[in-house]
């Protein structure tokens, strides 16, 4: 499986921001989804969207 190249940069206090060609995110019921171009990631476990960052670290007082 190639994957190529993935830039992954943690935000401070927000989430981790994914960039890549093409990604498969395999979700905790283990369906997938497929992701490409950049997206992110939420670190502080309070999105609505889960895996997906939504920007509630920006309310709810998450340091990270």
């Amino acid at each position: 499986m190639d994957l190529g190249k993935v830039k992954i940069t943690l935000i401070p206090n927000g989430p981790a921001r994914i960039e890549c060609e093409e990604a498969e995110i395999v979700m905790l019921d283990g369906s997938s989804k497929s992701k490409s171009g950049s997206f992110s990631l939420c670190r502080c476990g309070q999105s609505k969207k889960k895996p997906f960052c939504d920007g509630t670290h920006n309310t709810c007082g998450w340091e990270g």
